[in-house]
């Protein structure tokens, strides 16, 4: 088995020194086997860094990653038992993703603001590339996003207001996906105790083509479903923001 020291694991794998502590700190990276003062890493923790950045590189956010692993102990086997290895690693969300310096971010976004930069990351939308406090690059994970973003600053709406919203509906969202999710775990397990693995290539082919199936179903669903939602407020608030200014100019007009 190989072994390495963390600047040897952060090159193999094509990230930082910085990003392997992190995924420590969140717990998404096992610790290291100390000997004395240095830390050992294996081929165990390559491969886990390559999964994280290749989840990261499909557009899922850190918590995202956090919380497939901590609920898939088992993740590997149950995927090769299912058959699931593309479908489950292939992510939902369809975002390009591009490199951006940082100083056209920055220019981008009108800020420089640490503490905006690091909920844009913890939202799963940007990462840094290279090491310190201060880095030069980053890779924008969401570009349709992010300058959407960029062109609201562009008309006078606040950075910090924009986050505020996209937090909100992040965790909205994160409602709605667990309904769906949940719904297709039920439609498995549907006759089975929870956690049941299937016994056959029939079964497996079976439980492979649902999750497909409603994969592309709850995607097409939710989407719609949103639109729709959008559709009956922007109407609702149009009508009513139209009644205010009416009111309001015939207050003007009987003042006047």
């Amino acid at each position: 088995m190989t072994e390495y020291r963390i600047d040897d694991l952060a090159r193999a794998a094509g990230t930082t020194t910085r990003n392997v502590r992190g995924y420590q700190d969140r717990g998404l990276l096992p610790r290291p086997v100390r000997r004395g003062r240095i830390a050992i890493y294996t081929d165990a923790h390559l491969a886990r860094l390559k999964v994280i950045n290749d989840l990261l590189r499909r557009g899922f956010t850190i918590r995202h990653i956090a919380d497939f692993l901590t609920g898939m102990q088992r993740g590997d086997d149950l995927a090769d038992v299912l058959g699931l290895d593309e479908l489950v690693s292939e992510p939902w969300s369809t975002a390009t993703s591009t490199t951006m310096s940082a100083d056209d971010l920055k220019d981008l976004l009108n800020s420089g603001n640490p503490a905006h930069f690091e909920r844009l990351i913890e939202f799963g939308l940007i990462a840094p590339k290279g090491e310190g406090k201060h880095p030069d690059k980053y890779t924008i994970l969401d570009q349709e996003t992010v300058s959407a973003y960029g062109r609201l600053v562009k008309l006078g709406l606040p950075l910090s207001g924009i986050l505020d919203v996209h937090g909100k509906l992040d965790a909205e969202m994160a409602a709605v996906a667990k309904t769906v999710i949940s719904a297709g775990r039920r439609a498995i397990t549907e006759g089975h105790t929870d956690g049941w693995l299937p016994q056959t290539q029939a079964e497996s082919d079976w439980a492979t083509e649902l999750l497909r199936e409603m994969r592309q179903a709850g995607s097409v669903s939710a989407h719609n479903a949103l639109d729709r939602a959008l559709d009956r407020d922007l109407a609702r608030q149009l009508d009513d923001y139209l009644r205010r200014s009416a009111g309001s100019s015939g207050s003007a007009g009987s003042a006047g």
